[in-house]
């Protein structure tokens, strides 16, 4: 009897500690940097320890380095963010798809190789731009993001979070639907992604794949992987283009998740935007009204200015 009752007192801490683990790992606010294509070469068994592009500032008495923001984390009526087991961010390895010699820790039967290289540039070239939008799908800011381009007929690119496409499905069908292109964000948002396992990458790129994939539905294609901060490092690369995922960067930051305001967000997109660049905003992660307020500007400008819309490169 003795014996038993220790039995039930190890389980009862285990239990304990592992709550405590998951409560700290509380939605961060994040910053986005610039990604910079590294110059040195790896396997795709390498371990993930390439260092990150510059980094951003962010918000005061936060972190850039933690897990994505609930899409509703602005709007407090709304449910707090279900992730899925697969999303554990306690020990994410355990997750089945992140063993090695899994099925979802290999390239998958047909897929395509792509080319692992960071992406920077358009699809069409010329005087077009790619918008490319992160960390939705939001049920506020999403379906204003996609109302303002079915208005302007511009194409985007809809970087999501895993388990935010698992909790709003129908915004990612809406966002197929209407014929814009999708791009997985990984399931954490983790911007240290880079130094860590080559198990935890796959588990971040792939069971978000999987994700984005099972809520867009059948037939549906993810066509890029966009490393959360721009944290590539050869092995990340490796491990989305042998999943069929492009590399995705950057080459205009519009600083949009800081809200500064939309003449200031306006300011920066103008002080980088060139022909065939790829601007970077948000439709998840927080209260993106400046965002959106920001895009119809920015919609408007590109009408006059004679620019067409186009999707990143593959």
């Amino acid at each position: 009897m003795a014996f038993a009752s220790a039995k039930r007192t190890t389980a009862a801490l285990v239990v304990t500690l592992s709550g405590a683990a998951l409560a700290a790992c509380g939605p961060q606010v994040h910053a986005h940097t610039r990604s910079a294509d590294s110059a040195s070469a790896a396997s795709p068994s390498t371990t993930a320890t390439g260092s990150a592009a510059a980094s951003g500032t962010p918000s005061a008495g936060t972190s850039a380095s933690g897990s994505v923001l609930s899409p509703s984390s602005a709007d407090s009526s709304a449910p707090a963010r279900q992730v899925s087991p697969s999303a554990s961010a306690s020990n994410p390895a355990q997750s089945p798809s992140a063993q090695p010699g899994s099925p979802s820790a290999s390239a998958p039967s047909g897929a395509p190789l792509v080319n692992p290289s960071i992406q920077h540039g358009t699809e069409d070239g010329g005087k077009s731009v790619a918008l490319t939008f992160d960390d939705g799908p939001d049920p506020k800011w999403t379906p204003q993001v996609l109302a303002l381009l079915q208005q302007h007929h511009a194409k985007a690119t809809f970087c999501e979070i895993g388990p935010n496409a698992q909790r709003y499905p129908y915004l990612t069908k809406q966002i197929t639907e209407a014929g814009f292109r999708l791009c997985d964000h990984s399931v954490h948002h983790d911007e240290q992604q880079s130094k860590k396992s080559l198990d935890y990458n796959t588990h971040e790129i792939v069971d978000a794949q999987r994700e984005i994939s099972a809520a867009a539905g059948p037939g549906a294609k993810l066509w890029y992987y966009r490393a959360p901060g721009g944290d590539f490092s050869p092995a990340i690369r490796n491990i989305a283009a042998e999943h069929g995922l492009r590399p995705l960067g950057w080459t205009v930051d519009s600083n949009d998740w800081q809200r500064p305001g939309v003449p200031a967000i306006m300011k920066t997109i103008n002080q980088e935007l060139k022909p065939g660049g790829i601007i970077l905003m948000h439709d998840g992660g927080g209260d993106r009204s400046q965002s959106v307020a920001a895009l119809a500007a920015l919609l408007d400008q590109l009408d006059a200015q004679g620019y067409t819309y186009s999707y990143p490169g593959r």
